[in-house]
Protein backbone atom coordinates (compact mmCIF):
# COMPACT_ATOMS: atom_id res chain seq x y z
CA UNK A 1 0.00 0.00 0.00
CA UNK A 2 1.16 3.55 -0.77
CA UNK A 3 0.01 6.67 1.02
CA UNK A 4 0.21 10.11 -0.62
CA UNK A 5 -1.74 13.13 0.66
CA UNK A 6 -3.92 10.97 2.94
CA UNK A 7 -4.92 8.68 0.04
CA UNK A 8 -4.03 5.02 0.39
CA UNK A 9 -4.04 2.82 -2.69
CA UNK A 10 -2.61 -0.42 -4.03
CA UNK A 11 -0.20 -0.97 -6.91
CA UNK A 12 -3.04 -2.54 -8.93
CA UNK A 13 -5.20 0.53 -8.34
CA UNK A 14 -2.35 2.77 -9.52
CA UNK A 15 -2.02 0.63 -12.64
CA UNK A 16 -5.75 0.90 -13.39
CA UNK A 17 -5.75 4.67 -12.90
CA UNK A 18 -2.64 5.18 -15.05
CA UNK A 19 -4.15 3.09 -17.84
CA UNK A 20 -7.51 4.85 -17.65
CA UNK A 21 -5.85 8.26 -17.95
CA UNK A 22 -4.46 7.32 -21.36
CA UNK A 23 -7.95 7.02 -22.85
CA UNK A 24 -9.13 10.34 -24.25
CA UNK A 25 -12.77 11.39 -24.21
CA UNK A 26 -14.52 10.20 -27.34
CA UNK A 27 -12.09 7.34 -27.95
CA UNK A 28 -13.57 4.22 -29.51
CA UNK A 29 -12.03 1.38 -27.51
CA UNK A 30 -12.08 -2.40 -28.08
CA UNK A 31 -11.95 -3.72 -24.51
CA UNK A 32 -10.54 -6.98 -23.16
CA UNK A 33 -11.98 -8.60 -20.04
CA UNK A 34 -10.25 -8.17 -16.68
CA UNK A 35 -7.82 -5.34 -15.97
CA UNK A 36 -8.39 -3.59 -19.34
CA UNK A 37 -12.16 -3.51 -18.74
CA UNK A 38 -11.62 -2.08 -15.28
CA UNK A 39 -9.44 0.73 -16.63
CA UNK A 40 -11.71 1.50 -19.59
CA UNK A 41 -14.81 1.72 -17.42
CA UNK A 42 -12.94 3.91 -14.95
CA UNK A 43 -12.09 6.30 -17.78
CA UNK A 44 -15.75 6.40 -18.82
CA UNK A 45 -16.80 7.10 -15.21
CA UNK A 46 -14.33 9.97 -14.78
CA UNK A 47 -12.66 12.09 -17.47
CA UNK A 48 -13.93 10.30 -20.60
CA UNK A 49 -17.73 9.92 -20.37
CA UNK A 50 -18.07 9.80 -24.16
CA UNK A 51 -15.60 6.94 -24.57
CA UNK A 52 -17.27 4.24 -26.68
CA UNK A 53 -16.57 0.76 -25.30
CA UNK A 54 -16.79 -2.20 -27.67
CA UNK A 55 -16.65 -5.80 -26.52
CA UNK A 56 -15.84 -8.86 -28.63
CA UNK A 57 -19.33 -10.32 -28.17
CA UNK A 58 -20.78 -7.53 -30.32
CA UNK A 59 -21.75 -4.91 -27.72
CA UNK A 60 -21.12 -1.38 -29.02
CA UNK A 61 -21.26 1.53 -26.58
CA UNK A 62 -21.60 -0.71 -23.53
CA UNK A 63 -22.10 1.13 -20.23
CA UNK A 64 -21.97 -1.55 -17.54
CA UNK A 65 -22.52 -0.59 -13.93
CA UNK A 66 -20.68 -3.72 -12.79
CA UNK A 67 -17.46 -5.10 -14.18
CA UNK A 68 -18.35 -7.78 -16.74
CA UNK A 69 -17.26 -11.31 -15.87
CA UNK A 70 -16.87 -12.26 -19.54
CA UNK A 71 -17.61 -10.94 -23.03
CA UNK A 72 -20.93 -12.78 -22.71
CA UNK A 73 -22.03 -10.88 -19.59
CA UNK A 74 -25.66 -9.90 -20.12
CA UNK A 75 -25.13 -6.39 -18.74
CA UNK A 76 -22.98 -5.53 -21.76
CA UNK A 77 -25.87 -6.14 -24.15
CA UNK A 78 -28.42 -4.56 -21.81
CA UNK A 79 -26.50 -1.28 -21.60
CA UNK A 80 -25.11 -1.11 -25.15
CA UNK A 81 -26.14 1.37 -27.83
CA UNK A 82 -26.22 -1.54 -30.28
CA UNK A 83 -25.45 -5.25 -30.41
CA UNK A 84 -24.17 -6.80 -33.63
CA UNK A 85 -22.81 -10.21 -34.58
CA UNK A 86 -19.23 -11.19 -33.81
CA UNK A 87 -18.34 -11.44 -37.53
CA UNK A 88 -19.62 -7.87 -38.04
CA UNK A 89 -17.57 -6.58 -35.10
CA UNK A 90 -14.38 -7.95 -36.67
CA UNK A 91 -14.99 -7.64 -40.40
CA UNK A 92 -16.72 -4.25 -40.45
CA UNK A 93 -15.95 -2.29 -37.28
CA UNK A 94 -12.43 -3.53 -36.55
CA UNK A 95 -10.99 -4.17 -40.01
CA UNK A 96 -12.89 -1.17 -41.34
CA UNK A 97 -10.69 1.12 -39.26
CA UNK A 98 -13.40 2.41 -36.91
CA UNK A 99 -11.66 1.59 -33.62
CA UNK A 100 -9.03 3.86 -32.06
CA UNK A 101 -7.62 1.78 -29.21
CA UNK A 102 -7.44 -1.92 -28.42
CA UNK A 103 -7.04 -2.67 -24.70
CA UNK A 104 -5.51 -6.09 -23.95
CA UNK A 105 -4.09 -8.17 -21.15
CA UNK A 106 -1.54 -11.00 -21.45
CA UNK A 107 0.35 -13.61 -19.47
CA UNK A 108 3.74 -12.86 -21.06
CA UNK A 109 5.30 -10.04 -23.05
CA UNK A 110 8.75 -9.70 -24.61
CA UNK A 111 10.94 -6.69 -25.37
CA UNK A 112 9.20 -6.11 -28.71
CA UNK A 113 5.69 -6.09 -27.29
CA UNK A 114 4.81 -9.58 -28.53
CA UNK A 115 2.18 -11.23 -26.32
CA UNK A 116 1.42 -14.73 -25.06
CA UNK A 117 -2.05 -15.62 -23.80
CA UNK A 118 -2.04 -19.27 -24.92
CA UNK A 119 0.20 -21.51 -22.77
CA UNK A 120 2.94 -21.42 -20.15
CA UNK A 121 5.54 -24.06 -20.91
CA UNK A 122 5.74 -26.37 -23.91
CA UNK A 123 2.65 -26.16 -26.13
CA UNK A 124 2.24 -29.94 -26.27
CA UNK A 125 2.69 -30.43 -22.52
CA UNK A 126 2.02 -27.00 -20.97
CA UNK A 127 2.34 -26.14 -17.31
CA UNK A 128 -0.70 -23.89 -17.68
CA UNK A 129 -3.26 -23.78 -20.48
CA UNK A 130 -4.45 -20.16 -20.85
CA UNK A 131 -7.66 -18.81 -22.46
CA UNK A 132 -5.95 -18.37 -25.82
CA UNK A 133 -5.91 -15.74 -28.51
CA UNK A 134 -9.57 -14.85 -28.80
CA UNK A 135 -9.62 -11.68 -30.87
CA UNK A 136 -6.30 -10.33 -29.57
CA UNK A 137 -4.23 -10.80 -32.76
CA UNK A 138 -6.86 -9.02 -34.87
CA UNK A 139 -7.31 -6.27 -32.27
CA UNK A 140 -3.56 -5.52 -32.16
CA UNK A 141 -3.38 -5.64 -35.95
CA UNK A 142 -6.30 -3.37 -36.80
CA UNK A 143 -6.88 -0.91 -33.95
CA UNK A 144 -5.04 2.35 -34.54
CA UNK A 145 -3.04 1.62 -31.39
CA UNK A 146 -3.04 -1.03 -28.70
CA UNK A 147 -2.56 -0.65 -24.95
CA UNK A 148 -1.51 -3.61 -22.77
CA UNK A 149 -1.94 -4.03 -19.01
CA UNK A 150 -0.12 -6.57 -16.82
CA UNK A 151 1.81 -6.79 -13.57
CA UNK A 152 5.53 -6.18 -13.90
CA UNK A 153 7.29 -9.43 -12.93
CA UNK A 154 10.04 -11.57 -14.43
CA UNK A 155 7.44 -14.28 -15.05
CA UNK A 156 5.49 -11.89 -17.29
CA UNK A 157 8.32 -9.82 -18.84
CA UNK A 158 10.34 -12.57 -20.48
CA UNK A 159 13.31 -12.77 -22.83
CA UNK A 160 11.49 -15.40 -24.91
CA UNK A 161 7.76 -16.12 -25.02
CA UNK A 162 6.56 -19.66 -24.42
CA UNK A 163 4.12 -19.09 -27.28
CA UNK A 164 3.56 -16.18 -29.66
CA UNK A 165 -0.15 -15.35 -29.56
CA UNK A 166 -0.20 -11.72 -30.67
CA UNK A 167 2.56 -9.88 -32.57
CA UNK A 168 3.48 -6.57 -31.02
CA UNK A 169 4.17 -5.00 -34.43
CA UNK A 170 1.78 -6.64 -36.92
CA UNK A 171 2.48 -6.36 -40.63
CA UNK A 172 0.15 -5.62 -43.52
CA UNK A 173 -2.69 -4.35 -41.32
CA UNK A 174 -4.17 -1.00 -40.42
CA UNK A 175 -2.92 -0.59 -36.86
CA UNK A 176 0.34 0.40 -35.19
CA UNK A 177 0.39 -2.59 -32.83
CA UNK A 178 1.34 -2.25 -29.16
CA UNK A 179 1.98 1.42 -28.41
CA UNK A 180 1.83 1.41 -24.62
CA UNK A 181 2.31 -1.09 -21.78
CA UNK A 182 0.98 -0.07 -18.35
CA UNK A 183 2.16 -2.06 -15.34
CA UNK A 184 1.99 -1.77 -11.57
CA UNK A 185 5.41 -0.06 -11.68
CA UNK A 186 5.15 2.32 -14.61
CA UNK A 187 4.64 2.73 -18.33
CA UNK A 188 6.67 1.35 -21.23
CA UNK A 189 6.49 2.57 -24.83
CA UNK A 190 8.19 1.24 -27.97
CA UNK A 191 11.26 2.91 -29.41
CA UNK A 192 10.26 4.64 -32.65
CA UNK A 193 13.05 3.03 -34.67
CA UNK A 194 13.52 -0.44 -33.16
CA UNK A 195 10.16 -1.13 -31.53
CA UNK A 196 11.87 -2.25 -28.31
CA UNK A 197 9.96 -1.36 -25.16
CA UNK A 198 11.47 1.49 -23.15
CA UNK A 199 10.54 2.53 -19.61
CA UNK A 200 9.19 6.08 -19.97
CA UNK A 201 7.20 6.63 -16.76
CA UNK A 202 7.40 5.49 -13.14
CA UNK A 203 4.50 5.35 -10.71
CA UNK A 204 4.96 7.04 -7.30
CA UNK A 205 7.17 4.91 -5.07
CA UNK A 206 8.58 2.78 -7.92
CA UNK A 207 12.20 2.94 -9.05
CA UNK A 208 14.22 2.18 -12.18
CA UNK A 209 16.11 -0.51 -10.25
CA UNK A 210 12.84 -2.15 -9.26
CA UNK A 211 11.60 -2.19 -12.85
CA UNK A 212 14.87 -3.61 -14.16
CA UNK A 213 14.87 -6.34 -11.51
CA UNK A 214 11.33 -7.31 -12.55
CA UNK A 215 12.22 -7.62 -16.26
CA UNK A 216 13.63 -10.74 -17.93
CA UNK A 217 15.78 -8.75 -20.36
CA UNK A 218 18.09 -5.74 -20.08
CA UNK A 219 15.39 -3.09 -19.85
CA UNK A 220 16.06 0.16 -21.65
CA UNK A 221 15.20 3.32 -19.70
CA UNK A 222 14.40 6.70 -21.21
CA UNK A 223 16.87 9.43 -20.18
CA UNK A 224 13.95 11.60 -19.03
CA UNK A 225 11.66 9.14 -17.25
CA UNK A 226 8.42 10.90 -16.31
CA UNK A 227 7.12 10.74 -12.71
CA UNK A 228 3.52 9.55 -12.66
CA UNK A 229 0.86 11.24 -10.55
CA UNK A 230 -0.88 9.34 -7.73
CA UNK A 231 -4.59 8.58 -7.99
CA UNK A 232 -7.00 11.33 -7.06
CA UNK A 233 -9.87 10.90 -4.62
CA UNK A 234 -12.49 10.84 -7.40
CA UNK A 235 -10.51 8.25 -9.37
CA UNK A 236 -10.20 5.95 -6.36
CA UNK A 237 -13.87 6.32 -5.45
CA UNK A 238 -15.06 5.45 -8.95
CA UNK A 239 -12.53 2.64 -9.29
CA UNK A 240 -13.60 0.99 -6.04
CA UNK A 241 -17.24 1.24 -7.06
CA UNK A 242 -16.49 -0.94 -10.11
CA UNK A 243 -17.13 -4.49 -8.94
CA UNK A 244 -18.53 -7.65 -10.55
CA UNK A 245 -22.24 -8.08 -9.94
CA UNK A 246 -21.69 -11.15 -7.75
CA UNK A 247 -19.66 -9.09 -5.24
CA UNK A 248 -22.70 -6.94 -4.53
CA UNK A 249 -24.56 -9.97 -3.19
CA UNK A 250 -21.79 -11.34 -0.97
CA UNK A 251 -22.88 -11.24 2.66
CA UNK A 252 -26.44 -10.09 1.84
Amino acid sequence: MTQVEQLTYTADEMMAVAAARRLRNGTVCFVGIGAPSRAANLARATHAPDCVLIYESGAIGAKPIHLPLSIGDGELAETADAVVSVPEIFSYWLQGGWIDVGFLGAAQIDRNGNLNSTVIGDYGRPKVRLPGAGGAPEIAAWCRETFVMLRHTRRAFVERLDFLTTPGRPRDAGGAGVTCVVTDLGVLEPDVETGELVLTELHPGASVEQARAATGWDLRVAPDVRPGSPPGADELRELRALKPANEDTVGS
